[in-house]
């Protein structure tokens, strides 16, 4: 089951039918009159808007709820499939899907027909930029990041929030500028951040509180070109999210200054909503502080809604501040909240795991939602590959900069040639910093899209072809080469297992959330689990590695009871076919064969008889 937590303005859409207009504390959220078998699916994104309310699962498919005054209105599936992203404006939603092309709709995107998708990406002009890598959703526009790292425009640029010299719609997506790494907008604004591939921030659009951040010396109400931000925060830019009046940014510290990096917060823009606890409005950007944020916690999540944003920390704390007419906030106080307050949340399922929740903020209203990402293998590589902790290899660019990898990870994603390692690190020798991180992502992630040109100068030594589940087998059962790699034991009564730590990430929640918290645990502690006898173990160590069961291995009762309740300690990924239906079908097929094997014997018997 999903579990998705709700608050705020409860109309147009009217989510909860049984419920008031204005819902003050977080409730559960539950799908009516949706397909039974994506009701079972994991939420991987929800966004919201006035156009819709769009719910993404994992399995590529999504359903809306549109914007109408109809209390009884059932959600509608969205006749895309393979969706990889979705981004609800006010006036607009956009679809990305996995092959890289962007549906969008909306009276700015289409007038013709508001309600009809449009592939905008077909739309423009360099065939060679049609391949979109993400998108944002503005108020009235819609961003496209390509796979060659430029940035389109389309929909409204009337307040300059498409930075060209062109006003009112566009009809086909503009450029706007080439070498960007990240875009960044919100769902009500009219303002547009871009990160550029020498992390310089440039930003252009609606201005008039300030919430561009450009100082004091440039408060005029539209920047309609795109202008560079001067002073920024030192670290490294994770995410802008912009309001209708005010702007927040997450800043991470500088890695080689500390291996668990602390993120802070910092906003501009209009007094009441930017949660400085000034009179004023704040021209440039400006660290949120607060005693509600502990050394020791640090900041997962946040969401900039219309006029109120919500902060989620690797405490279980929710944090929010800004404008709360509707209950937004999730506090039966409403009114405006200038100082950050802390939001009682209801005993959430998976509390311990709380880094897999998100949140969503709209223009009245709020979503939490818990969303599992370790059944998509190439994010957690990602997130690896991010983590210097589990790097073990080092790479040397064309400038002498280090980049580190995961041996364990090259070894997954590349023939099996022992040769490809040093191949890779020729082809790194000869490349930047910035082609360099392109490679490794597009190695772990094994998505071309990223960069095609350099896609190809790697693609030989890529093995793009073996199946995880393939390749995690024939590293396990070449145990004596692997050995040293495997730095993670489960200890049970008499017998240790060995299990590299990647491997526990992608099969265990139990796992992942101990590798890869915030409050990272370094250690290869031994965990005692007694309650599996020896067979059962097997069972499981071998399905954690290839997602199957032993042919030779036999099935009874008291082994799928055990199995049962191993499922339930250690969190299991349970993909598909799941270990629990493997084993059942194994059960029966042994039982049939079993029977018949005894007809036959009884039958013999009776023959030798006559």
């Amino acid at each position: 089951m999903n579990e998705i937590l709700f608050f705020g303005k409860n109309e147009n859409p009217k989510l909860f039918k049984n419920e008031p207009q204005e819902i003050k504390k977080p409730i559960q959220f539950k799908f009516e009159n949706e397909n039974e078998n994506e009701n079972e699916k994991q939420i991987k994104q929800i966004s919201t808007g006035d156009f819709s309310t769009i719910f993404l699962f994992k399995n590529g498919k999504a359903i809306e709820y549109l914007s109408k005054k109809d209390p009884n209105q059932k959600p509608s599936k969205i006749q895309i499939e393979n969706i990889q992203k979705v981004t609800v404006g006010s006036q607009n939603e956009a679809i990305l899907t996995t092959e890289g092309n962007v549906f969008a709709k909306g009276y700015d995107i289409n007038p013709k027909n508001r309600k009809k998708f449009i592939n905008i990406s077909s739309l423009i002009e360099d065939t060679n930029d049609r391949i979109i890598q993400d998108i944002v959703s503005g108020l009235s526009s819609v961003y496209l990041l390509t796979s060659n790292q430029n940035v389109y425009g389309i929909g409204s640029n009337e307040l300059g929030q498409i930075g060209v010299d062109l006003f009112y719609k566009t009809k086909k997506p503009i450029l706007m500028m080439k070498n960007v790494s990240k875009i960044f907008s919100g769902n009500y604004s009219k303002s547009t951040f871009l990160l550029n591939s020498n992390q310089e921030l440039f930003g252009c659009g609606y201005n008039e509180y300030s919430q561009i951040g450009l100082g004091e010396s440039r408060k005029e109400g539209i920047i309609d070109k795109l202008t560079k931000i001067q002073n920024i925060p030192k670290g490294k830019i994770i995410d802008i999210q912009s309001g209708y009046s005010h702007s927040i940014m997450l800043i991470e510290e500088d890695e080689n200054q500390n291996q668990n990096p602390k993120r802070k917060l910092y906003s501009c823009g209009f007094w009441r909503y930017n949660g400085l606890d000034k009179d004023q409005d704040t021209y440039e950007f400006t660290e949120i502080k607060s005693s509600l944020f502990e050394n020791d916690d640090n900041i997962l999540d946040f969401s900039v809604g219309s006029f109120h944003t919500l902060i989620l920390t690797s405490k279980s704390k929710l944090i929010g501040f800004g404008n709360n007419s509707f209950g937004q906030l999730g506090t039966v106080d409403i009114g405006n909240k200038q100082i950050l307050i802390q939001i009682e949340l209801p005993k959430l399922r998976f509390n311990e795991n709380i880094y897999n929740y998100h949140i969503h903020c709209g223009y009245f209203n709020s979503f939490i939602y818990y969303s599992l990402s370790f059944s998509n293998l190439e994010e957690d590589l990602i997130k690896l590959f991010e983590r210097k902790e589990f790097c073990d290899i080092s790479f040397k660019t064309e400038n002498g900069e280090i980049i580190e990898a995961h041996k364990l990870i090259l070894k997954y994603r590349l023939n099996q040639n022992q040769n490809q390692i040093e191949k890779l690190k020729e082809i790194i020798s000869n490349k930047s910093i910035q082609e360099s991180n392109q490679i490794f992502e597009m190695i772990y992630s094994n998505n071309s899209i990223i960069n095609p040109k350099l896609y190809l100068e790697i693609k030989e030594i890529i093995n793009s072809n073996e199946k995880i589940e393939e390749t995690m087998k024939r590293i396990y059962l070449n145990e004596n080469e692997n050995e040293n790699e495997k730095d993670f034991i489960i200890e049970r009564k008499e017998k240790q297992y060995k299990f590299p730590k990647l491997i526990l990430i992608m099969r265990s929640e139990l796992y992942r959330g101990m590798f890869l918290s915030v409050k990272n645990d370094k250690s290869n502690k031994v965990t005692d689990y007694s309650e599996l006898s020896n067979k059962s173990f097997q069972i499981f160590e071998y399905w954690i590695y290839s997602n199957q069961i032993k042919d030779e291995i036999q099935i009874t009762q008291e082994i799928i009871n055990e199995i049962k309740t191993g499922i339930d300690y250690f969190q299991l990924n349970q993909t598909n076919p799941n270990l629990f239906d493997l084993l059942i079908n194994k059960f029966k097929n042994q039982n049939q064969n079993q029977n018949q094997n005894q007809n036959l014997k009884n039958k013999k018997e009776k023959c030798s008889i006559f």
